[in-house]
């Protein structure tokens, strides 16, 4: 046991420390923002779980940066298994919420888990893992049709499982962001672009139901629940706190519509919205800021690397990040249909902090070892 701390703190003197000193201090200021949305509920125990799940957060980011990428990526088959193994558990233990069943409800945990949450770090390992053992060919049409069957596969499991199609898209985006990064043809792209096109009135018809259809068709049409009591609610509470913070916002501890929790999920899904009232343009700019540049510092780490499968990795990671910051973004602006997704490490939920600093551990893996070592020139993801 003492050999095992030793190496955690021996690879916390490795990690990539800007990395991590972002990823804290964009916590801290969610600590702050969780601390007063949900004064009126009690802080203190909300305070409180964020801090623990981030302390363990810090505590797994330093193991996983410890952990050569060469011995997790030539498990990939496990890897993936393990993925459709979570989202398998939702069958018997999954609680429905709003339509969907995307937590794991186990009473022996205090924090509920969203599976996708840890298959999106699976995920992205497989990925790298399929995509560095097609390098070489990576546009042929059997590589891109081995990427597309586990995204499917994966995606599809989901979707079926949890009824959640919005959670479903971070699994796309981060396909999308690793291949064009990766270099497969823009053919491949524009081809995927036309199928959608042209298969996109029976997905329609098939794949979303009509509270979805509903969350997208008012971002087109102003006549759809124009009095804000159903689909748009939501979006409409959000740009009454946003509107009302001005430039500067009421203060911290102060929004009138925050303290009294009017805003539906507001330290949770629309955090954002507590953000923009109670500290204005400045506090949503800095926050901004910060995720801009977790995302930024994960793109820098991955092109730093020579290796193909750990550039891959990085790549993930930023495609992840970008999407869940964009969209919670765009669902607080009404810009975005709204799909469930946390502002990474500022809104609450253990499940998802603790996902967000274990997929950066991998990141700081690689910054630690951009290359691989000895033992990994002898160890090749399974062709």
């Amino acid at each position: 046991m003492r050999k095992f701390f030793q190496r955690v703190l021996d690879s916390f003197q490795k990690c990539d420390k800007v990395l991590l000193a972002l990823c804290m201090l964009t916590t801290v200021y969610g600590c702050v923002i969780i601390a007063s949305a949900t004064t009126h509920m009690g802080a203190a125990r909300f305070v409180l779980i964020q801090v623990i799940a981030a302390a363990i957060g810090i505590f797994l980011f330093s193991f996983i940066s410890s952990v050569d990428l060469d011995l997790i990526l030539e498990h990939r088959t496990l890897l993936f298994l393990l993925g459709i193994g979570m989202l398998l558990l939702l069958i018997p233990f999954g609680d429905s919420r709003g339509g969907n069943r995307s937590w794991l409800d186990f009473p022996f945990l205090p924090i509920n888990i969203q599976p996708a949450e840890i298959c999106k770090i699976t995920y992205i390992l497989v990925m790298a893992s399929v995509m560095a053992s097609h390098q070489r060919h990576l546009s042929s049409f059997r590589s891109v049709m081995h990427m597309a069957i586990h995204l499917l596969v994966l995606a599809g499991t989901n979707v079926i499982i949890s009824k959640d199609a919005g959670v479903s898209l971070i699994f796309v985006f981060i396909f999308i962001g690793m291949t064009f990064a990766g270099g497969v043809s823009l053919f491949w792209f524009a081809l995927a672009g036309v199928s959608i096109t042209a298969a996109f009135p029976l997905l329609w018809k098939f794949l979303f139901d009509d509270y979805q259809k509903n969350r997208i068709m008012i971002l087109f049409d102003p006549s759809i629940d124009s009095q804000a009591i159903g689909a748009r609610y939501h979006t409409n509470q959000n740009l009454l706190s946003l509107t009302a913070g001005g430039f500067s916002g009421q203060g911290l501890f102060n929004g009138a519509r925050t303290q009294i929790g009017a805003l539906p999920a507001q330290h949770t899904d629309y955090i954002f919205a507590s953000i923009g009232e109670e500290l204005g343009f400045l506090g949503c700019l800095a926050i901004i800021a910060l995720e801009f540049a977790i995302i930024g510092r994960c793109i820098y780490v991955g092109t730093r690397s020579s290796d193909f499968s750990r550039r891959m990795v990085c790549f993930g990671a930023a495609s992840a990040l970008i999407f869940q910051v964009t969209s919670n973004l765009g669902m607080c602006l009404g810009f975005t249909p709204v799909i469930g997704l946390t502002l990474p490490f500022v809104s609450y939920g253990g499940s998802s902090i603790l996902t967000c600093y274990a997929m950066l551990g991998l990141v700081s893996g690689v910054y630690a070892r951009p290359t691989p070592g000895k033992q990994g020139m002898y160890i090749q993801p399974p062709r």
